[in-house]
């Protein structure tokens, strides 16, 4: 089990009709989260909080905890209320990208 692809469980456990289900808990699979989440938005693009917030509505009933994760973690930028994409996306194993 050790060796099991993060992206491919991720997809299996957390993840239901393009949508994540629940946060993992393991910090491998919790970035694998962040970086599927994170495709949801185009590099080189701006965001207002409203827009970044309305995309991620879908994934949890606060999806002002998802913003802050992604933030927290790299994946999104932000200065003032102004988002963006950060850095590029580890593959999750989606083939949607």
């Amino acid at each position: 089990m050790a060796d099991r692809d993060p992206g491919v469980h991720l997809q299996h456990a957390f993840v239901r009709d393009g949508r994540l289900t629940a946060l993992p808990r393991r910090r491998a699979l919790l970035l694998m989260a962040c970086g599927f989440l994170a495709e949801r938005f185009e590099p080189d693009r701006l965001y207002d909080e409203h827009e970044v917030n309305a995309i991620l509505a879908d994934d949890a009933p606060d999806p002002a905890t998802l913003r802050r994760l992604l933030v927290d973690h790299g994946f999104l930028g932000r200065k003032a209320s102004v988002y963006w994409r950060e850095r590029p996306v580890p593959s999750t194993g989606h083939d949607g990208v």
